[in-house]
């Protein structure tokens, strides 16, 4: 969940990028994607990754931009992109997509006033991952060997399983929702300058003497993606409550309040649709010259762009004696 008032509450510090040497990330890919989309659209010409029909792929540069933080540091990511949305999450969606209308006339008044201030940051707002972007993104991961499994439902919610199985050693995503998915350790800031800050779940729970299921209930009562939060109850509120009377219904009554679908929520944290029909390898082999060749000869990305990415990608896997790429 983009809920960042759990930070209040969450067991976080930041450790040495080279700390996770030889570690698998599973990475929420949408949440990976999706800010260096923003980013690259915010910070680059539309011309460099705009092809002559129109169609946008700032998606390619962002991810040879963001790859080789992994392969320099020795970490093997793999990309876990969503399912189908739950049910529970239709609001949240209609109310994004709202935003973005709202983005999209603003933007149009920033065209037409020639602001180009306010249209680097709008384009930036007002940026989705179409299917083009859904299908160039995994196309260009596949000729970069990064792994990819496809979640039932929730990224984050199969990654944080991945990790609980022993199949990953972290979930890597910007959001806090990993910690109610159970992911045991999440790295945050990994499209970041700078090392990442490592969010652990065992701790969170020991620091406020809470099971995982009463970190639930904490959550349910500040809101997340899936419902609305009891007005005037913040983090620090909300384990008060959880405390003071055990769990979601006991403080719901005592607050004379009510969630909406409250134990679907739960449910949906507690028992999440995971798969465990996936598998990946860890060593990679990228074919750097044919991802090269596809975003910038069949997607007409400029190629001083995504060259030093793709040089980075090189350099850092001879370093790690993973140069085995065709």
């Amino acid at each position: 969940m983009g809920n960042a008032a759990l930070r209040d509450i969450a067991a976080i510090e930041e450790i040495p990028f080279d700390d996770l040497a030889g570690s698998v990330v599973a990475v929420d890919a949408h949440n990976w994607l999706y800010r260096y989309l923003t980013t690259t659209v915010k910070w680059t010409s539309d011309d460099v990754y705009t092809t002559a029909d129109g169609t946008e792929v700032a998606n390619l540069v962002g991810i040879v931009q963001g790859l080789p933080k992994f392969f320099e540091h020795d970490v093997t990511p793999v990309m876990v992109f969503d399912g189908g949305p739950s049910e529970l999450k239709a609001d949240e969606i209609e109310a994004r997509r709202e935003q973005r209308a709202t983005y999209e006339e603003q933007l149009e008044v920033a065209r037409e006033e020639g602001d180009e201030v306010a249209i680097a940051q709008l384009e930036s707002r007002t940026q989705r991952l179409t299917p083009t972007i859904q299908e160039t993104s995994r196309e260009l991961l596949r000729l970069l060997d990064v792994p990819i499994v496809e979640a039932p439902a929730e990224g984050e919610a199969q990654a944080a399983h991945m990790v609980r199985r022993g199949d990953a050693d972290y979930v890597g995503s910007e959001d806090y929702d990993a910690l109610l998915f159970g992911a045991p350790r999440t790295l945050r800031q990994l499209t970041s300058k700078g090392d990442p800050e490592l969010m652990d779940l065992e701790a969170t729970l020991a620091e406020h003497e809470l099971t995982l299921e009463q970190l639930i209930d904490v959550a349910i009562l500040v809101g997340t993606d899936f419902n609305e939060g009891v007005d005037g109850v913040g983090p620090k509120t909300a384990l008060k409550l959880i405390r003071e009377h055990g769990d979601l219904w006991s403080a719901l009554e005592a607050r004379g309040a009510h969630v909406e679908h409250g134990d679907r929520v739960r449910q949906l944290f507690r028992d999440p649709n995971v798969t465990d029909e996936y598998e990946f390898d860890a060593d990679v082999v990228p074919d750097v010259e044919a991802a090269l060749a596809y975003v910038c000869e069949e997607w007409e990305v400029a190629d001083d762009e995504v060259a030093r990415g793709f040089e980075r990608i090189e350099e850092s896997l001879t370093q790690t004696g993973l140069d085995r790429w065709t």
